[in-house]
C-alpha cells in the first residue's frame, strides 16, 4: 500500500484549491457569491436541480406524480450548473442554504414554501400528494428506513468512492481501497433487500426507490464513475433486476432526463416547463437521424 508523507498542521487554513474537477467551486464557507434571482415559470412546483444522482431523484417523482393524475405536479425545472457556481447565487441559497443541489420552491402555498435536502423533497411531495408513500405504519416507517438508508450511505458512494475514484486529481489507494469497499457492501446490503422482495420497501414502488434508484442502480447500470466492471456488478443481480425494472417506467425515462445536460443528446432536457417538452427532445433526435 503507497504511504503519504503529509503530516496534517495543528490548525487547518484554506491556502490553495484542493485540486480536481470541482476545486474552483469548493470552499469552507457558506452563503452567496453574487446577486442573482432564481427565475420563476409558470407552475405551482420551481425545481431548480441538475440531474446529478440526487438531483435526478425529484424529476422522477414529479413525472410519476404527473402520470398518476396531479395536475398540481406541474412543474417548471430550471438548471442550475453546480460546476459555474449557479447554486452560490442570492436567490438559490435563499431556497437552499446549504447551496446544494436541488432546490423546490412551492408557490401554491403562501408564502411560497422552500423545501431543500432531496429526502425532504421526496417526503413533501409525497405526503402532499399521498403517493408513493405507505399509510400503514409499518410500511411507512419500512419505506422511511430505507430512505434514510440512502440520505446517511450514499455520501460514501458518491464523496468518498466517486470522488477518489473518478475525480481526485491523485489516485491514492487507501482511499479508493477504503471507499471501494463501503461501496460493495451497500449494494450488497441492496443485494439481500431486493433478493426478498420486488421493491425496496416492500410489495409497492415508493419513495425509497426513487431515492435509491440513481445512486445504486446508476452504478450497477455503469452510469456513474464508469465503475461497474471495478466494482464487479455482476455480483448483485437483485439489484441489476430491480434497476431494470424501474426503467421500464416511462416516468423514471422521463424524470431522468430533467435537467441532464450529459450522456447522448436524447436524454438531456436542460429545462423542463412543460410535458411537450419531452415530444420535443424525441422530434430532434428524429430530424437529427434523418
Amino acid at each position: 500500500m503507497t504511504t503519504s508523507s503529509y503530516t496534517p498542521p495543528k490548525v487547518w487554513t484554506w491556502q490553495a484549491a484542493s485540486g480536481g474537477q470541482f476545486a474552483q467551486i469548493n470552499r469552507p464557507i457558506a452563503g452567496p457569491t453574487h446577486e442573482h434571482a432564481l427565475p420563476v415559470g409558470k407552475h405551482p412546483l420551481q425545481l431548480y436541480s441538475l440531474a446529478t444522482p440526487n438531483g435526478a431523484k425529484v424529476g422522477i417523482l414529479l413525472e410519476e406524480l404527473l402520470a398518476r393524475g396531479h395536475a398540481g405536479a406541474e412543474y417548471d425545472a430550471w438548471l442550475i450548473r453546480i460546476n459555474q457556481g449557479d447554486q452560490f447565487g442570492s436567490g438559490f441559497v435563499a431556497a437552499n442554504p446549504n447551496s446544494k443541489i436541488p432546490a423546490l420552491v412551492d408557490h401554491s402555498q403562501h408564502p411560497p414554501l422552500r423545501v431543500f435536502e432531496s429526502g425532504s423533497m421526496l417526503l413533501y411531495l409525497a405526503e402532499k400528494f399521498g403517493e408513493f408513500i405507505p399509510t400503514n405504519p409499518a410500511g411507512r416507517t419500512e419505506c422511511l428506513n430505507w430512505l434514510f438508508w440512502q440520505m446517511g450511505s450514499a455520501p460514501f458512494v458518491g464523496g468518498g468512492f466517486g470522488h477518489f475514484y473518478a475525480y481526485a486529481p491523485e489516485k491514492l489507494e487507501y482511499p479508493i481501497n477504503r471507499y471501494a469497499m463501503e461501496a460493495k457492501r451497500q449494494l450488497d446490503v441492496l443485494n439481500r433487500r431486493l433478493a426478498e422482495t420486488p421493491y425496496v420497501a416492500g410489495e409497492q414502488y415508493s419513495i425509497a426507490d426513487i431515492a435509491i434508484f440513481p445512486w445504486y442502480g446508476g452504478l450497477v447500470k455503469g452510469w456513474l464513475y464508469n465503475a461497474a466492471e471495478f466494482l464487479q456488478v455482476g455480483d448483485y443481480p437483485h439489484v441489476i433486476a430491480w434497476a431494470d425494472r424501474l426503467l421500464e417506467r416511462p416516468a423514471v425515462r422521463r424524470g431522468r432526463m430533467v435537467n441532464r445536460v450529459m450522456g447522448p443528446l436524447e436524454e438531456q432536457l436542460p429545462e423542463r416547463h412543460d410535458a411537450s417538452d419531452f415530444e420535443l427532445r424525441t422530434a430532434d433526435k428524429l430530424a437529427a437521424q434523418g
